[in-house]
Formats: structure tokens, C-alpha cells, sequence
């Protein structure tokens, strides 16, 4: 069962408030305590003093909880039964409880004081706080005052008697701070603002008025626009009626228009990193854009797992070029390098390369066979990696030792052509050991430093200075092995390495969060049979892991930000970046552990240790 419980209290003035809740039980406590069903505050009432019991047949049982009773229609009694249609009226110190029942509606219980309870608020009150604090109304205008003079006059009249601020000062609480504008913060800024946090003037120039881009270009002075403004809010779309009045009504207070800073980058949402822009932002112009952009060469993009275009690398594709074409890595793009290098041969588990890593030995970094390690370097922050260094990365297997000249070992320079034919020339006019000599008839690995040995360098029968060089910058030469042979104003010579270090234009890729995935997962280098496969993975390897922002079943929920960022670097075009250094001229580090290790193993042909 349940009941109705209705409350009248009055006002100063003589009104009554009624007030009506209804507690679903079968028992309902009465008394002081404030737990009690109905609470009555007053010190003539129990803790807990009644309760009140359905019966069978529609009746109340009222029965008193302690030592004293109650009144019911004028007499007291500690307990008695009531027909709620019938009605009765309960007495329990200064308050009344009228029993009604009205046909099938619940049982209504009205609680009131008697018109006596006002002259004996004088003798409780002694009992209460309410003697020691001024009225309700007259703290409420205190506290009111109090605020508005600490948190409202005191930073505007501290503005407006303030010297010049400089928003970039080392201490700005010494000259110029407006006192207790913390009080209006709305939150903490982010980590990358956090200096700012007591210098509210340094982006706050101006009192009511919204953060300029001016404002912002004073520290952030080399950010680039993501495009020109013009052609932003054409591809942007005209605005809807609910968002122009929107913006109508915040330009009243200085906030400039859509693309200004303040329309992406929100500060005092809490402490840490500043959130990136939400996908929706971004799809908005993206998703639709060539509808508004007829001359845009970029595709609609909305969605990274739904709506979103093949991802393209900009490679060189031909010799002699000098700006990078970008291709589609849907098919099989090829890229041309200036190299010749078969993956699959270097990573091959068994033959001569695998038996020559075999050979350095595990103390040097090597294992059975070679891996993706042995010769990419990752960069110091793990976001990409290092360019291959002829002489760290490669020198260890293909050594360019030319010459022995007492206990020395002379190595030709890698990238320096002209370097390359005087070191030879003075070889061929300059008498030589029987070991040297053994260098310069042929080449194969592995095995020893003769023919059909180790280190046996093919630059040709030492009878003549041309024809060292000519056979050197052969096909079948030492140069012609990873190089493709040409001639350059009329000399023998090597087309130049064109090798670019960043793939992706429009986007960005960090291997460190990568690390823990195989290189073969996304790199299928093992099967590579030429260095013109560029080996890159298409858009559906991405989209294993990683699928939009609102995809809850996806490994990476991934936006836009993830990828791509809204200011370019600098002001340049993309088209201008420009490739990595050429190889030619290329200097390395000194010498490196694996090159020690295959001079080691020379030396040691010869009865010889490094140091």
C-alpha cells in the first residue's frame, strides 16, 4: 500500500505552501528524528514516536514507538485503529495529522501546527541556531556584497588603475596584473599554456572580449594558415541559420569568425593536452569539398575506416628528377632509386648473405641471418628512421679496402667519384704485395681475401689506371654491384641515390607506437626482389587496426588528428619539399663496430688485430 503525505507549512504573510509526496509502504514511521517517514521538528515529539500499519479490510493501527503517546480527536492513547474513509485527527506535540480517504485514492495524511506553535517558537529557540546568526535575507545580502566586491570590483577597479602590462614578462604579478582575476578562470590550461596561468593578461588583452588571433601570433608567430581564408570559407559552405546567429551573436563580444584560433583551440578545459580538434571539424569541409572546390586534387575524406582515399607517396620515379611524383599505393608503385638492392636476398635465412652474418657473429649485433635492424637505424625519438649509411650499415659485409701499405689497410671513400679514380690511379702506378695485388683481380663472398674469397675486390687486372676505373664503375664491378653504372661529362661514373627520408605529404607517421608489431607486418621486404619496389602498405593494411573515430569494435579508434595536421610547416607549398641528400659525398661516422668487425676478420687473414 501506499500513502499520501501532504504538508502546510505558512509563510510570513499568512499563506500556506502545500506541499505532496507519496511514500509507497505498508508502514510509515512518525517522529523527530529525521529519517522518520514523517518528520516533525519539535522537542515535545520523540525520536521515533509512532508508527502507523495497514490492517486488513482498509484500517490503520497508530501505535506509540516510546514511552509517550499521542492524541487522536482530543483524548490521548498509546494506541488505536482507524478507518481513514471515517477520518481522525492525530496529535503529536504542536503538529496535527489529519487522516482522509476519499473513495479508491490513496489514504491522505495533512501535517500542520497549531495557530499556538508560533508562541512557543520563542521557548525553542534557545534550542536552536537560529539565535546566534542574523536572518536568512540579511546573510544572502552579505554574501551577494561580499562577492560582487571581491570577485567583481576589485579586478575592475584593479584594471583600470593598473600600469601597462607586458604580456610577455618574466614576473607579470610585479607591473600590471589585474589582483584576483583568477576568481573569473573557468579551468586550469592546458600543458602547453600552463605558464600563462597567473598572467591571464597575456592572451586576455582586452576585459569582455574574446581572445584575437593577433593575440595569439604574437607567440605563435611562424604557424602557417591552413589555407587562405578566402578559400577556407568556400570550402567550408555557407553556414547554416541556427549557426550564422550563433556567430552573429558572438561577434557581438569580439569573437572573430569561423577559422580564427579560438574556433579550434579552446583553452581552460583542464590541465594536460590540449585536445585535438574532434573528426566532425574536419569533415565538415573534407567530406563534401570538391562539391565547393572544383580545382582541388585532394579526395573526400570523412571517415578513416568508411570514407577515405587510397594513400598516395611522393617518390621519385625517373633519373634525374627533381620534385617527387605521388603515387597511388593501391597497386604495385614503382620507385626509382638510383640503387640496386634485392630485399629478398639480404633477408634470406639461408645463403651467402645469411652465412656471412653468421660469420660477424651475434657480439656484434648480428644473428643467423640478416633482420630489418642490421641496417635501419631508428631515429632518436623512434618516430621514423635514419637515412642508410654506406659505411655504418653496409661496409661490414662489402668492404672497399683497396690497398695494404705496411700494417695499414687503405679503403676507398664511398661518394666521391673523383676521390675513387686518384686513389686508383696512384694504386696503378705504385708497386704492390702480393696480397694487395690478390685484391684487384675479382670479386665473390663469401670465403678469403684472394680469389673466390672474402674480401677479393673486382677493380680489374692492375696493368693500367683506366682500366681499374672503367672495370671498377662496371656492371660486374665494386660500384656496379649497388649502383647503376653512367657516364657524367664523358667520365665513367654512377647515377646519383635519390632516397627520400618522408613518404607522406598530407600526413604523418610515428613507428614508436608501432613498435611492437613485426616490420614484415606492414614492410613485405622478405619477398622484394629489386629496390623499385616501393614497400609501403596500402590504406586496407591500416585498416586492420586502425578505423574512425566513432568505430567502438576497432583496435585504434583513429581521427583525422591522429594522422594530419591543420597548419602546415612554414608557408612553403608542399610540392617544394625537397628529397634526401644525395649518397654522393655522403661522409660517414668514424669507424663503426661492424666495420671493425670485418676489418677484424681481414687482419686476421694476415696474423693482425685492430686496436
Amino acid at each position: 500500500m501506499a500513502f499520501l503525505i501532504r504538508t502546510i507549512d505558512l509563510t510570513a504573510d499568512g499563506r500556506e505552501i502545500i506541499r505532496d509526496r507519496t511514500v509507497d509502504e505498508d508502514t510509515i514511521t512518525v517522529g523527530r528524528g529525521a529519517d522518520n517517514d514523517i518528520h516533525l521538528p519539535d522537542l515535545a515529539v520523540e525520536q521515533y514516536h509512532a508508527r502507523i500499519d495497514w490492517l486488513d479490510g482498509g484500517k490503520l493501527r497508530i501505535d506509540a514507538a516510546g514511552t509517550l503517546g499521542f492524541h487522536l480527536d482530543g483524548r490521548v492513547t498509546k494506541s488505536a485503529r482507524v478507518d481513514p474513509h471515517e477520518g481522525a485527527e492525530l496529535g503529536f506535540g504542536s503538529y496535527r495529522l489529519l487522516i482522509s480517504q476519499d473513495g479508491k485514492a490513496l489514504p491522505t495524511i495533512t501535517i500542520s501546527q497549531t495557530e499556538n506553535a508560533a508562541q512557543s517558537s520563542d521557548d525553542l529557540a534557545g534550542f536552536s541556531l537560529a539565535c546566534t546568526l542574523p536572518g536568512k535575507r540579511k546573510t544572502a545580502w552579505l554574501a551577494l556584497s561580499a562577492i560582487l566586491i571581491a570577485f567583481l570590483a576589485v579586478p575592475i577597479y584593479s584594471h583600470l588603475t593598473r600600469p601597462a602590462a607586458s604580456p610577455t614578462s618574466d614576473d607579470p604579478r610585479n607591473k600590471g596584473a589585474v589582483a584576483m582575476d583568477a576568481s573569473w578562470s573557468t579551468g586550469s590550461l592546458s600543458q602547453a599554456h600552463h605558464s600563462l596561468e597567473d598572467n591571464c593578461e597575456a592572451c586576455h588583452s582586452e576585459p569582455f572580449k574574446s581572445v584575437q588571433d593577433t593575440t595569439c601570433l604574437t607567440c605563435h608567430e611562424d604557424i602557417a594558415d591552413h589555407a587562405d581564408k578566402p578559400r577556407q570559407l568556400t570550402g567550408r559552405g555557407p553556414m547554416s541559420t541556427g549557426d550564422a546567429l550563433q556567430w552573429a551573436v558572438a561577434e557581438q563580444f569580439g569573437k572573430e569568425g569561423p577559422g580564427s584560433c579560438t574556433t579550434c583551440h579552446t583553452e581552460h578545459e583542464g590541465a594536460g593536452r590540449m585536445e585535438p580538434a574532434a573528426q566532425q571539424f574536419c569533415s565538415d569541409c573534407h567530406g563534401t569539398m570538391d562539391t565547393r572546390l572544383a580545382d582541388t586534387k585532394l579526395g573526400n575524406a570523412a571517415d578513416f575506416g568508411t570514407s577515405h582515399p587510397q594513400l598516395q607517396a611522393a617518390v621519385f620515379t625517373a633519373p634525374g628528377q627533381t620534385k617527387p611524383s605521388r603515387l597511388s599505393l593501391s597497386g604495385k608503385p614503382k620507385e626509382y632509386s638510383g640503387l640496386l638492392f634485392p630485399h629478398d636476398m639480404h633477408m634470406a635465412r639461408r645463403g651467402g648473405v645469411a652465412k656471412m652474418a653468421s660469420r660477424l657473429g651475434a657480439k656484434e649485433g648480428y644473428g643467423s641471418s640478416l633482420v630489418c635492424a642490421d641496417c635501419h637505424t631508428p631515429t632518436a625519438d623512434e618516430v621514423g628512421f635514419l637515412p642508410v649509411n654506406m659505411e655504418q650499415d653496409c661496409e661490414s659485409c662489402h668492404s672497399l679496402v683497396y690497398d695494404k701499405v705496411g700494417t695499414t689497410f687503405r679503403t676507398l671513400q664511398h661518394g666521391d667519384v673523383d676521390q675513387m679514380r686518384a686513389d686508383l690511379a696512384a694504386l696503378d702506378r705504385a708497386p704492390r704485395s702480393a696480397a694487395s695485388a690478390g685484391m684487384l683481380r675479382g670479386r665473390q663472398r663469401p670465403g678469403q681475401y684472394s680469389r673466390g674469397g672474402l674480401y677479393y675486390q673486382n677493380f680489374g687486372p692492375p696493368v693500367r689506371s683506366l682500366v681499374a676505373i672503367n672495370r671498377a664503375l662496371a656492371k660486374d664491378g665494386v660500384c656496379g654491384e649497388c649502383h647503376i653504372p653512367t657516364t657524367i661529362n664523358g667520365k665513367p661514373d654512377v647515377m646519383p641515390v635519390r632516397l627520400r627520408n618522408h613518404f607522406l605529404m598530407n600526413g604523418r607517421f610515428d613507428h614508436e607506437p608501432h613498435k611492437q608489431e613485426k616490420c614484415s607486418t606492414c614492410h613485405k621486404a622478405d619477398s622484394s626482389k629489386t629496390s623499385s619496389d616501393l614497400l609501403l602498405p596500402p590504406l586496407a593494411t591500416c585498416r586492420t587496426c586502425h578505423m574512425g573515430e566513432s568505430d567502438t569494435k576497432a583496435d585504434v579508434p583513429s581521427g583525422c588528428a591522429m594522422c594530419h595536421t591543420y597548419h602546415p610547416k612554414g608557408k612553403s607549398d608542399h610540392s617544394e619539399i625537397k628529397a634526401a641528400p644525395l649518397a654522393r659525398g655522403a661522409t660517414g661516422p668514424g669507424l663503426p663496430n661492424k666495420q671493425k668487425q670485418g676489418m677484424n676478420q681481414i687482419l686476421a687473414m694476415l696474423g693482425r688485430k685492430t686496436e
